[in-house]
């Protein structure tokens, strides 16, 4: 049986589509914010379509305890969810995490049972009530919605930025990387990672309400993956173990960043006109 790492590159790399023993499965990919480290979590999950809505069940393969995903969307609903779409390829959408309740839960759930016979098996296995999770998209036609969008951006973006200055004051003139400062540095790229994937969803929205703007969006998902390559090599350097030395680190901290007031300053100049109106 295939983990979720290869389900995960199999449904990326076939626009959504999975084979072996999940052939013909409705699934989605969310990606959580890990609730002790801010960490973006990526996990498989089945879903029901219910109108504009998805609905996914916090079922853990009948598990004792609620899969760590809906424990992430307890402490921040903001879930970014990976579709198959229609035209082969794969939509990267932001949405609000809902848990159901009371008849709306038991409703969904007998419904995705008909639909899933080994979802009323995992229901007998576990002690748990099942949770059901309404995963609602960004939308935004609303004005008061997209200068709300725009307002946040600017919040991330200055708390990105302090952040920023915070490692490379950490970084300055240090000998040795101890643990206090690799925490940091860590914290950073997983704030900038979670930031940049919540973007990457909020701008399927952003170019179905303007699609005028799809050539920014390009340029700034192309940039979001060089960052991301960035990170990934930034983080194998801090993994505890691994000889380094505090110059080594502040150079790739600043390789890794080279760009980014650029990218942010791009981003703000070209988005925030329409989002504020």
């Amino acid at each position: 049986m295939a983990g979720n790492a290869d389900v995960i590159e199999e449904f990326r790399a076939n626009g959504g589509q999975v084979g072996g023993w999940l052939t013909g499965a409705p699934l989605v990919l969310l990606t959580t914010a890990g609730r002790r480290t801010g960490r973006p979590h990526t996990t498989p999950a089945v879903y029901l379509r219910d109108g504009d809505r998805y609905l996914v069940f916090a079922s853990n393969a009948g598990g004792p305890e609620h899969p760590s995903w809906y424990r992430n969307i307890l402490a921040s609903p903001q879930v970014t969810m990976e579709v198959a779409g229609a035209d082969g390829t794969v939509r990267i959408l932001a949405t609000l995490a809902v848990p159901l309740e009371g008849a709306e839960r038991d409703k969904y759930w007998e419904q995705q049972c008909a639909i899933d016979p080994a979802f009323r098996a995992y229901e007998e296995q576990t002690g748990r009530v099942i949770p059901v999770v309404a995963l609602i998209p960004l939308e935004l036609s609303a004005t008061e919605r997209r200068r709300a969008v725009g307002e946040q951006l600017l919040r991330h973006h200055a708390d990105l930025r302090a952040q920023l200055e915070r490692v490379r004051d950490g970084l300055g003139g240090t000998a040795d990387l101890g643990e206090q400062l690799r925490t940091r540095c860590l914290t950073y790229c997983y704030g900038l990672q979670l930031h940049h994937t919540r973007e990457d969803g909020a701008f399927t929205a952003l170019e179905a309400q303007f699609p005028e703007l799809a050539p920014v969006v390009e340029r700034l998902r192309a940039e979001h993956r060089v960052v991301e390559r960035g990170l990934a090599e930034l983080e194998a350097l801090l993994q505890p173990g691994r000889s380094r030395d505090a110059a080594e680190v502040r150079a790739e901290v600043e390789r890794v960043v080279t760009g980014l007031e650029e990218h942010f300053a791009y981003e703000e100049e070209h988005l925030l006109p329409a989002l504020r109106g």
